[in-house]
């Protein structure tokens, strides 16, 4: 295993004008000009920190506006935000999980999602990605063997390594045909995947004789072009984490100028969704990849791994693209199982025309073969 370091082009060079490949700005909202004029405001108005915990003295208006907002738009009863989606799985993994539970997670799930596992007590077991057979086995010996035993799931929508996603709809089904509680990470699907952009598990709240989603996560650090996270769920399951979740209760609040930006961000989409559009650039993207000689990126959103398994052969190639004005990481284990070594392209909605062409010259022929 090589130890891992830190990009240096981007970071450590700005003056290097590279096209960005990388980051998880899928909508292109970081820079918008009502997101800054937002923040901005808000950090005259507010300052740009918060100061204190929301218990304490560090909510502030946009806090509870954003919390509405979000929650409507999702068609959840709640939801709470949190300053990183990193606390914010923590403290979901942790309200519906305790030492007495037993924990069935999707093998690629993210290291936080792990964590909360951790922080629990709960047992753990993994079942192979996306494959609710292999999960429904797990859930039928579950039950069998300690009936009355607290089971929880734990999935994304949008697997951000892997660019797959699991069929939610099936997925909520099956937990709740053996009681199981589900916990889905929307974190890379948010803005992007679903009706509107409101994610994969949109609708599955239990209304309409629909299965139910226990809770949702997302953050604002991607398609919302902001920072910070949020939970949105049932009044009971919310009223907890306002009462007793240390990730909640013990942190300063989320910094009013990423509250602003965050709501800001929400009002784009809700006034001109740009998921669709990022979806069908992606599928070109997919299909001239694979037509260059290249393994097809799985998956239908905007985060396309191009496979290539040698841990040189993927820093070689990132390298190749930086040359030419490409930023795409190359992404090894740990992140990824052993073998599995990948250049991560990320599609953004305000990519420049001929970007595709950029790409696929520079890449070339596909390496290590």
């Amino acid at each position: 295993m090589e130890a891992a370091s830190l990009p240096t082009s981007a970071a450590a060079n700005p003056a290097v004008p590279l096209l960005d490949l990388a980051s998880n700005d899928y909508l292109g909202l970081s820079r918008h000009p009502s997101l800054v004029a937002a923040a901005q405001a808000a950090a005259e108005a507010e300052g740009v920190g918060a100061g204190a915990s929301r218990l304490v003295s560090g909510s502030r208006p946009v806090h509870a506006q954003l919390e509405t907002a979000l929650a409507s738009w999702l068609g959840r009863d709640r939801v709470l935000l949190f300053p990183s989606g990193f606390q914010a799985n923590l403290a979901a993994v942790t309200a519906l999980a305790d030492r007495h539970s037993l924990v069935l997670a999707d093998r690629l799930i993210h290291h936080s999602l792990l964590s909360g596992v951790r922080a629990s007590g709960a047992r753990l077991q993994r079942f192979a990605h996306n494959d609710l057979a292999a999960l429904e086995q797990r859930l039928q010996a579950a039950r069998r063997d300690r009936p009355h035993q607290r089971l929880l799931v734990l999935s994304e929508s949008l697997f951000s390594m892997q660019g797959t996603s699991p069929e939610v709809g099936p997925l909520a089904a099956l937990c709740a045909s053996h009681g199981a509680a589900l916990l889905l990470d929307e974190a890379h699907a948010l803005g992007v995947l679903g009706p509107g952009g409101r994610g994969l598990g949109y609708g599955l709240n239990g209304e309409g004789g629909q299965a139910e989603i226990a809770l949702i996560s997302g953050t604002f650090g991607k398609a919302f072009g902001s920072g910070g996270a949020f939970l949105a769920g049932g009044n009971l399951v919310m009223e907890w984490l306002l009462q007793c979740s240390g990730p909640f209760r013990y942190t300063t609040a989320l910094a009013p100028p990423l509250a602003a930006a965050a709501l800001a961000a929400l009002a784009c989409l809700q006034a001109a969704p740009r998921g669709v559009q990022l979806l069908q650039r992606a599928a070109r993207w997919r299909t001239a990849l694979e037509a260059a000689g290249w393994p097809r990126p799985p998956g239908t959103g905007p985060i396309l791994p191009l496979l290539v398994g040698d841990d040189g052969c993927a820093l070689a190639l990132q390298q190749r693209l930086e040359d030419a004005g490409l930023l795409s990481v190359a992404i090894r284990p740990p992140t990824v199982p052993e073998g599995t070594a990948r250049l991560r392209l990320v599609l953004r909605h305000d990519l420049p025309e001929g970007s595709l062409e950029r790409l696929l010259t520079a890449l070339g022929d596909p390496p290590c073969r």
